[in-house]
């Protein structure tokens, strides 16, 4: 399978995306030879999910590809085989917040738990429901209490999840959940700013258009704020005339967070 994603040098958040991608190539190539069937299909998802969260920080990263074979002319970046350590999540800290949004998941539902233990941990008072489509190459699992969707769990389209399979991708526009700074969905780019200093906005037309917020200082690599369409109304005013891909640090009075992603990028998360 080879990923294709756009690559603007010059953006002004690409730079901090670069040891993002290589380090999740690295995983990649290791899990490449004398995998189990099981680690293939992880593999799959985490390219996939790889894609998405590339596209919402920054809508702009070099071309991986995942033979070795590419021609040495072309932008492949290869690696050592190693595996990156995921986080381990804080049962004490979703305890003490229910709601919170981290590095490691959204509320009780944290990456690289099954989605049999995500079941049994919130018991009879949570519904599960598939979404298909949701977005463009993924279906998703919404969650729900209380007749209330607290958030989504995302997987490659057509391919369902099952208990035994692990959470890598996780998405909420609920406005309960937050970070630890006080910033999710509904939060203003003021608020954004004063927790996590200037923002950058971009959106591509490759990309759907989808806008995303990234921060100087933003809290985890795999957390990305998304803020609008540039088919429809984009959080940040930008140049004119557009091109494919977009990009200011002007923002329109009022705009807010609409949505937060969390994805998990080491292969960790199928241990």
């Amino acid at each position: 399978m080879t990923l294709f994603l756009k690559s603007n040098p010059n953006s002004i958040a690409s730079q901090p995306l670069k040891s993002l991608v290589l380090e999740d190539f690295e995983v990649r190539q290791s899990a490449k030879v004398g995998k189990l069937q099981g680690k293939t299909q992880y593999l799959n998802r985490a390219i996939a999910l790889l894609g998405l969260v590339v596209i919402a920080s920054c809508n702009a990263a070099p071309k991986l590809a995942s033979s070795p074979e590419s021609s040495p002319a072309s932008p492949t970046i290869e690696a050592t085989p190693t595996t990156t350590p995921t986080p381990t999540a804080s049962p004490s800290a979703t305890a003490a917040n229910p709601n919170l949004i981290s590095e490691q998941g959204i509320g009780q539902a944290r990456l690289g738990m099954t989605l049999g233990a995500l079941k049994q941990q919130l018991g009879t008072s949570a519904e599960f429901e598939t979404k298909s489509p949701f977005i463009v190459d993924f279906d998703a699992i919404a969650v729900s209490q209380s007749g209330e969707v607290k958030y989504y769990i995302l997987h490659l389209a057509g391919q369902p999840l099952g208990d035994a399979d692990v959470i890598q991708g996780l998405f909420t526009e609920n406005p309960d959940f937050k970070t630890a700074a006080g910033i999710g969905p509904g939060s203003s780019l003021q608020q954004a700013e004063a927790a996590y200093g200037k923002v950058t906005l971009s959106y591509s037309t490759s990309n759907e258009s989808r806008e995303y917020a990234r921060f100087d200082d933003q809290p985890a690599s795999n957390i990305s704020f998304a803020t609008g369409n540039g088919n429809a109304e984009t959080a940040g005013v930008y140049p004119s005339p557009s091109g494919e891909f977009n990009e200011t640090q002007t923002f329109r009075d009022g705009a807010k967070i609409q949505s937060v992603l969390v994805v998990c990028l080491s292969e960790n998360c199928a241990q």
